[in-house]
């Protein structure tokens, strides 16, 4: 199972629809938040899962400010990550993802990618597609693959900007 986790698009529709090009095929598609108003564009897009929560800048958005659910055997709580403070560190979100039973806790928010096993639980942020905030400001997205006998490989990736995809 290959799931592609990406966060604060920003209204960068295009490079999206690039980087899904690229990494496809993928099982499921994961959006993080701050995605303004393309939730349905992007949903229609793709021709796998498609799953996503409102981040700080969603303003008018009707997606849930949290998702919790099952996927390949694992299971994800995804969540654009102010609510939990997670400019500050990632204690918050993974006793929260820990609370719930979750095997990961997918976030954005800080346009910084992110990725480390806590207590047990995989702790994942994509970094941004629109405004990345890492050294070397390249937008940036995550690879979670799950195989059958449940091992997981989480890759955090960056878009050369220079080479397109």
């Amino acid at each position: 199972m290959k799931i592609l986790v990406v966060s604060d698009t920003h209204g960068n529709d295009r490079k999206f629809f690039q980087l899904y090009k690229a990494v496809k095929p993928v099982d499921m598609v994961i959006h993080c938040g701050d995605i303004q108003g393309s939730e349905d564009v992007f949903s229609q897009y793709v021709d796998c899962a498609f799953a996503a929560v409102a981040g700080n800048n969603d303003f008018f958005s009707q997606l849930p400010k949290e998702r919790e659910f099952k996927y390949g055997g694992k299971k994800f709580f995804v969540t654009h990550g102010h609510y939990y403070s997670v400019s500050s560190g990632y204690h918050r979100i993974v006793d929260e993802a820990k609370s719930r039973g979750c095997d990961f806790a997918l976030f954005g928010h800080t346009h910084m990618p992110f990725y480390q096993v806590i207590d047990g639980i995989h702790v994942v942020n994509p970094g941004s597609i629109g405004y990345p905030r890492q050294y070397g400001h390249k937008s940036s997205y995550a690879m979670i693959d799950v195989d059958s006998s449940g091992d997981v490989l989480v890759e955090l990736k960056e878009i050369d900007e220079n080479i397109g995809f």
